[in-house]
């Protein structure tokens, strides 16, 4: 049965005990060499009954073989034999001898014996292993199935094929492995460069490690591993340390250390200058780093307004520096924005070389995110002002949103001004809405301003006068012990100051009626210098009797306590005052036509589809304007389908493909606008001349050397063709630039529109109420700043004063707050009551609803 088994390819199974041989004959000694030998099975092969082959493995390197070629048995067997006998090496050769066959049939039986103990241990070893590493997950499966709700066909009852890959890796994936690793320490490496650092520090502690074992290993415990240590530090610290050992391999470990050493300082100096100049541009950036400031100015955004503003804000600060109600030296100005930070400096250094009252931060950072805000120390700002930086109007709005949205998060933002550029008026409407802040936006109406300094010779100075810190500003002041006082005696009683309106429930009113009741939440608005705190002084209530009028008034002065005086007063003015002009009319609107004009427009960009509209607004029907543009009809019909030329009402406009630079195009423009005159018929011609691309958010250089050139170039061609040109207006930038054409050529008008909405802007940082003001100014449905002619409120031979010229020009729902006198202004002259020696080619400076005639109101 033994041999049928080992013949078999299945193992045998024994009975777990099998009776030992009583003794072993490993030759024809005697019996005192006989040994019984305990034997544990090892490793067992068997192919066939040709040949035995076995091997004893002892616990002292005992080894027995057995050969058989006549039973034609082939086996090896490799057993472990505990005992610490001193044979070493024993063979049993089979002999001719009796016995023979029986040794062979015993040598079998014990290999099988050892063959089952072995398997027999191996498998209950195998088993005991399995339970260990089934037994969480079949606990956790007899729970998922002993549950009520579980699924009946479960698929993790199923027994699944483990079909693991025991195979070594190819060399393609070994090198793919090492590039990955070596791409997430590059990852690493660039989102931290102290990554290398710890790199370094841990492979220079490995070094010192071995090295140190090594010289404890090859000097033979001479020293203590502690000193062997120190010495490896040594070698690797100090590369002259390595030429103190003695011995060659103790010269070999100190040169390897010390080359090491070499290389590794060489790259921590590296790794930590790169760190320093890491740490460094951040700190330039400004995006990591939390400012400390307040009452400090937060500007968002670079665009072409930044210099006005920072300008305005330095004239604005010098100024209160000298009336003593600055809060510190310099006004600290933080400039926000996504462009880098060298570029920012490189532009703040350009404008703010001249300004020595504003101290200018800069902070690259998102403009949409409020950890920048944050970090700006946003809720402790004086006034926060968010610029355009797209040239899309729709983008400009939709950035504009998401900075506000992004301050509304931080706490104590209800104080602050928020003052926001849009290009429309429903994203301001948009913008107020948002809770927690308080946020004035302001339309940049730039193309209607520019419409109207277009039509009006001067207007353009004086908004500047008006946004100048040094001179009359437009200011707001409440008088709560005022409170029940008539408007007449307010409008009446300031003498340092043009009393222009009341500034109620966030509302501004420039006509109120004279009978209106001062309240004591009301503000009213003057225009006066700034003298810090103090608020224009209230004069006598009796101000007529230091009025000197006209001489045929000066009889009823003596009546002045009674009511017939005061109408009298009023019929005398009105009978000085023109109610018909002699030339035609005034803005559009239902009861009062424009004038009839021709306007050439050189130029194109999409912000003139606002200027079509202004001019509709203003001009009367009949009026023809034409654009003189090389940019294709295709973008500028994109451009105008945006209003539609069919809610024109006065104007019709024409396109025209040509350069304006060009002086062949230029002239057959210009005659062609004159022979379309039929006979007789004179319209007053403006030649206006605008940036022909956009340069609202790149260098204006450019765009005003080519609107100068061509403004020259077309008042040159009309003075060839004799052609009269009412205006001839260009759009500069550069006010040096501007100042310098209107001194060589006085007949020529620059308007610098942007600079003035810049202006608009840092005043409502000062004062945020004022964005109503300039808003109704500035809107064409509001009222409006106009020159008029004098012979509208007296006449020749007339020397009245400002304050009966005031008076008059109430009665036409008006407000006079200056003059201009050989063309030169004068805003809110003081005294008020003197005679003034005005002619009749001089002008009055009024705030007014229509540009012309106004009605008559009593």
């Amino acid at each position: 049965m033994v041999i049928a088994q080992l013949q078999s390819s299945h193992p045998c199974v024994l009975a777990s005990r099998f009776a030992r041989p009583a003794r072993i004959h490993a030759s024809s000694s005697s019996s005192s060499n006989r040994k019984l030998i305990p034997c544990n099975f090892w490793w067992f092969h068997s192919l066939a009954f040709k040949k035995h082959d076995y091997k004893i493995n002892y616990a002292e390197k005992w080894e027995a073989s057995s050969r058989s070629i006549e039973d034609k048995m082939d086996s090896s067997i490799c057993m472990n034999v505990v005992d610490n006998s001193s044979f070493k090496f024993f063979r049993m050769d089979k002999k001719n001898t009796p016995q023979g066959y029986q040794v062979q049939l015993m040598i079998g039986s014990l290999s099988s014996y050892f063959w089952f103990r072995l398997t027999q241990m191996n498998f209950i070893n195998a088993f005991v292993k399995i339970i260990q590493d089934l037994f969480p997950s079949m606990v956790w499966m007899l729970g998922a199935t002993g549950s009520p709700f579980a699924c009946i066909s479960n698929s993790l009852n199923k027994p699944m094929p483990l079909k693991l890959d025991v195979s070594l890796p190819s060399l393609q994936d070994v090198r793919w492995n090492l590039a990955r690793l070596l791409y997430l320490f590059n990852v690493q490496l660039e989102r931290n460069v102290a990554t290398f650092l710890v790199v370094l520090a841990v492979v220079c502690f490995s070094f010192v490690v071995f090295g140190g074992f090594l010289f404890f290993k090859f000097r033979d415990e001479t020293q203590s591993l502690e000193d062997c240590l120190w010495e490896a530090w040594a070698c690797l610290i100090s590369s002259s340390t390595h030429l103190k050992q003695r011995t060659r391999v103790e010269r070999v470990i100190g040169f390897i250390l010390a080359i090491w050493g070499i290389l590794f300082y060489s790259r921590l100096l590296s790794t930590m200058t790169e760190q320093f100049r890491n740490n460094m541009q951040k700190l330039r950036e400004g995006a990591q780093m939390q400012v400390l400031e307040s009452d400090h100015i937060i500007i968002c955004g670079v665009n072409s307004h930044l210099s006005f503003i920072l300008k305005q804000l330095n004239k604005y600060h010098e100024f209160a520096v000298r009336l003593g109600t600055a809060t510190a030296r310099k006004q600290r100005i933080l400039l926000l924005s996504d462009l880098p930070r060298k570029q920012m400096d490189k532009l703040a250094e350009n404008i703010a070389k001249d300004l020595n009252h504003i101290d200018i931060l800069s902070k690259s950072c998102s403009l949409t995110l409020t950890k920048s805000y944050e970090r700006a120390a946003a809720n402790k700002a004086r006034a926060i002002i968010i610029l355009p930086t797209k040239g899309d109007r729709y983008e400009v709005d939709t950035d504009a949103f998401l900075s506000v949205l992004a301050l509304q998060p931080i706490p104590k933002m209800n104080s602050v001004p928020t003052i926001v550029e849009v290009s429309n008026p429903n994203t301001c409407e948009l913008l107020k809405s948002l809770s927690g802040l308080k946020v004035e936006p302001v339309e940049n109406v730039a193309s209607k301003l520019f419409v109207q300094c277009s039509r009006q010779k001067g207007l353009i100075k004086i908004y500047r006068h008006l946004l100048n810190y040094q001179k009359n500003i437009f200011n707001l002041w409440s008088f709560p012990n005022l409170a029940g006082m008539k408007y007449r005696q307010l409008r009446r009683g300031f003498q340092e100051a043009v009393v222009c309106g009341l500034y109620r429930n966030g509302k501004i009113n420039f006509h109120p009626n004279d009978d209106e009741m001062l309240q004591p939440t009301d503000k009213i608005l003057f225009i006066a210098p700034i003298h810090g705190k103090k608020k224009p002084q209230l004069a006598s209530s009796n101000v007529a009797n230091r009025i000197k009028i006209s001489q045929h008034l000066k009889v009823l002065e003596n009546n002045s306590d009674s009511t017939s005086y005061a109408i009298e007063l009023v019929r005398a003015r009105l009978e000085l005052i023109a109610k018909r002009p002699g030339k035609p009319g005034s803005k559009a609107s239902d009861g009062n036509l424009g004038p009839k004009e021709r306007i050439l427009l050189l130029g194109w960009r999409p912000d003139v589809v606002e200027m079509i509209e202004e001019y509709d607004n203003y001009l009367g029907p009949g009026s023809v304007l034409e654009i003189l543009s090389d940019v294709p009809l295709d973008d500028r019909k994109r451009a105008s389908n945006a209003i539609g030329h069919g809610k024109l009402k006065n104007v019709q406009v024409f396109h025209k493909i040509g350069n304006p630079l060009n002086f062949d195009t230029l002239k057959d423009t210009i005659m062609n606008i004159q022979n379309s005159f039929k006979d007789g018929e004179e319209l007053p011609l403006s030649i206006v001349v605008i940036s022909d691309r956009e340069w609202l958010l790149g260098d204006p250089s450019r765009a005003d050397k080519q609107s100068a050139y061509s403004l020259l170039l077309a008042e040159n061609i009309c003075n060839k063709l004799g052609v009269k040109v009412q205006n001839l207006v260009a759009e500069i930038v550069d006010s040096k630039l501007g100042k310098q054409i209107a001194r060589n050529r006085p007949s020529l008008t620059y308007i610098a529109a942007e600079e003035v909405m810049s202006l608009v802007t840092a005043q409502v940082v000062e004062n945020s109420e004022l964005n109503e003001v300039w808003k109704d100014i500035l809107n064409a449905e509001g009222d409006e700043i106009y020159v008029k002619d004098i012979s509208l409120y007296m006449k020749e031979g007339e020397n009245p004063s400002f304050f009966e010229l005031s008076e008059r020009a109430h009665l036409r729902r008006e407000v006079a707050i200056g003059y201009v006198k050989d063309n030169k202004k004068v805003i809110n002259p003081v005294p008020k009551s003197e005679p003034l020696s005005l002619t009749l080619t001089d002008s009055l400076i009024v705030i007014s609803e229509l540009e012309g005639e106004q009605p008559i109101v009593l």
